[in-house]
C-alpha cells in the first residue's frame, strides 16, 4: 500500500482538482483521475497519436486500458484492444475496431504492425512487441522497470523505434487540471465515459481489494463514501 483511504482529504488551493462533470455521479468523477489522467499523457504527449494511426491497446478492459481505447478512438486511431475472452465484445463497445484474445492469440504472431503499443498492466515487453512496431513505432508502458528505463534512454538517441514512459502521477498540478478540464470538457460532450465494475461502500474496503486482486475487473473498482447531493 502506497497510502490509505479516508473519507475526507485536505487539498491545496492550487492543487490537481476540477469541477465534476455535471453529467456524472461522484463515483463515476472518482474514477476518471485514475484511468483518464494516466492514459491521456501517455497517448498524446508521449506517443502524439494521430488520427489514422494504429493503436494497440495491451490490458484494454483495465481502468488504464478502457480509457486508452476511448481515447485513441477519440484522436481518430484505429485501434485494437487485447484482453480476455470475456470481454471482447465489450472492449469494441468502447470503440476497439479489433480485439484480440490474449489467451488464444498472440498478437506478435500475426504479422500486422502498430504506430503505438501501449502496455497498460505491465505484462508485454518491449523486446516482445518491437517486431509488431513501425519502423517509426512507439512502445509505452506503465511499468517503468531498469530494463524498460534503460531502453528509453538508449532508443531516445536513435532514428527508429522508441519506448517511452511518463510519470503521470508525479506531473505537475497545474498539468493535471488542464487535463482534468479537458477530459471534462469530452466526457459532457459524451466522448468519453466512465467504465466502474462496481461500487464497495468504505466499509467493504476489505472485499473490494479482494475482487479486484482477481484480476477479472472491467475498468474501475470504486470505493463510496456518504456525501450530500445523492
Amino acid at each position: 500500500m502506497l497510502g490509505a483511504y479516508a473519507e475526507y482529504k485536505c487539498m491545496p488551493e492550487n492543487g490537481a482538482l476540477a469541477i465534476k462533470p455535471a453529467n456524472m455521479s461522484y463515483e463515476e468523477a472518482a474514477s476518471v483521475p485514475n484511468g483518464a489522467l494516466t492514459a491521456l499523457p501517455f497517448l498524446r504527449d508521449k506517443g502524439k497519436i494521430q488520427s489514422g494511426q494504429t493503436v494497440l491497446i495491451y490490458g484494454a478492459s483495465g481502468s488504464v486500458g478502457a480509457a486508452a481505447v476511448q481515447l485513441a478512438r477519440y484522436y481518430g486511431a484505429e485501434v485494437t484492444g487485447v484482453c480476455s475472452t470475456t470481454n471482447l465484445e465489450w472492449v469494441k463497445s468502447l470503440g476497439a475496431d479489433q480485439g484480440i484474445d490474449y489467451t488464444r492469440e498472440d498478437f506478435i504472431e500475426n504479422s500486422k504492425t502498430y504506430d503505438i503499443i501501449f502496455d497498460t498492466v505491465g505484462k508485454c515487453s518491449f523486446s516482445k512487441s518491437k517486431d509488431s512496431l513501425t519502423d517509426k513505432g512507439i512502445y509505452l508502458t506503465t511499468v517503468p522497470t531498469p530494463v524498460i528505463m534503460l531502453q528509453a534512454l538508449w532508443t531516445a538517441r536513435s532514428g527508429g523505434k522508441k519506448v517511452k514512459f511518463v510519470a503521470a502521477g508525479l506531473r505537475p498540478a497545474k498539468e493535471k487540471i488542464k487535463d482534468l478540464v479537458f477530459l471534462t470538457e469530452l466526457i459532457e460532450a459524451g466522448k468519453i465515459k466512465p467504465v466502474i465494475d462496481s461500487c464497495y461502500p468504505l466499509e467493504q474496503i476489505t472485499e473490494a481489494h479482494s475482487y479486484v486482486e482477481k484480476g477479472h475487473k472491467k475498468g474501475n473498482v470504486v470505493i463510496s463514501v456518504e456525501h450530500n447531493g445523492r
